[in-house]
């Protein structure tokens, strides 16, 4: 049976353990507190500790590694620049060295474009647009030092949270909970992305473990839209008024550090999902996908 540590216990990383263990395999959460509902066995882990990571590695015996840490609170990253870096950075580190020569994923941001551009694919200059974008730049170049690793770049990932949960919710989930309530959710017209589900961020992150991934890959939905557009198509699926979503400037908003184009294109993705039999969803129908189905569960 494999074993991969994922390193990381929040939204993607769950995620991710909730589909290799579907698959038979056997995954590993590593992260400083215990997940709540966790779909596999989770560990104790200070990944700025370099001896803590030696110590988790030599106990799990992992055959592969996923990095999917923090912080990826955007807000706080640019409030502590430094940190941010630094955590990033020394995580990277410490990890790569404690699993050296183990096949590992790093999950990492479409941040570290400026932002200017829709247009984004694997041989774009990277120029980060904020500090969450500079440390996991960091912990990039950190991990393609490495002899047999993918940096797998993500565009802005949703699904379902629990409303009441004590971290910052996803843009779906926070736009789902309170379009039912019947309130009203304010939202930029003026930021766009290229939203991915997160069920198919985990299938690709659990694709490029295996051999012959390409070191560099984005991973970003098939449509470009303006968060203020995405809240209008969650309204849409719950069939409550479109007038419920009030469209913003981003600078005015919880939005501002973010860049003007959240976005992903691809040069190699088409090709690495057929190979691997999966495909990404567009927004209208991962939002019937999650509207279809009791919150939590996968889609």
């Amino acid at each position: 049976m494999t074993r991969t540590l994922i390193v990381g216990s929040g939204f993607v990383g769950r995620a991710v353990a909730a589909r290799l263990a579907a698959r038979g395999d056997r995954p590993v959460l590593a992260s400083r507190r215990p997940p709540a509902g966790a779909p596999a066995s989770w560990v104790p882990l200070d990944a700025a500790d370099a001896a803590a990571c030696r110590r988790v590695v030599g106990e799990v015996r992992p055959d592969r590694v996923v990095l999917v840490h923090g912080p990826s609170d955007v807000t706080w990253c640019e409030a502590h620049p430094d940190r941010a870096v630094a955590l990033h950075t020394a995580a990277a580190r410490n990890l790569t060295a404690a699993a050296a020569g183990l096949r590992t994923v790093l999950v990492s941001t479409d941040n570290v474009f400026p932002g200017r551009s829709p247009v984004n694919d694997e041989s774009a200059p990277t120029e980060p647009a904020n500090a969450y974008g500079r440390a996991k730049l960091a912990a990039e170049d950190v991990v393609r030092g490495t002899a047999d690793a993918t940096v797998l770049r993500v565009s802005l990932v949703y699904g379902w949270e629990p409303e009441h949960s004590a971290k910052w919710l996803n843009f779906f989930a926070a736009c789902a909970h309170r379009l039912r309530r019947g309130e009203a959710v304010e939202a930029p017209d003026d930021q766009w992305t290229t939203p991915v589900l997160v069920t198919d961020v985990a299938g690709v992150t659990a694709a490029a473990l295996a051999p012959g991934a390409p070191p560099l890959l984005h991973l970003g939905g098939p449509e470009v839209v303006s968060r203020a557009a995405w809240a209008e198509a969650v309204a849409d699926g719950l069939g409550v008024p479109r007038s419920l979503v009030v469209r913003v400037p981003k600078a005015e908003g919880r939005y501002a550090s973010r860049p003007a184009h959240s976005c992903l294109t691809s040069r190699l993705l088409d090709g690495f999902l057929a190979g691997h039999g999966l495909r990404v969803r567009g927004v209208a129908e991962g939002v019937r996908t999650l509207l279809d189905r009791p919150e939590g569960r996968a889609a």
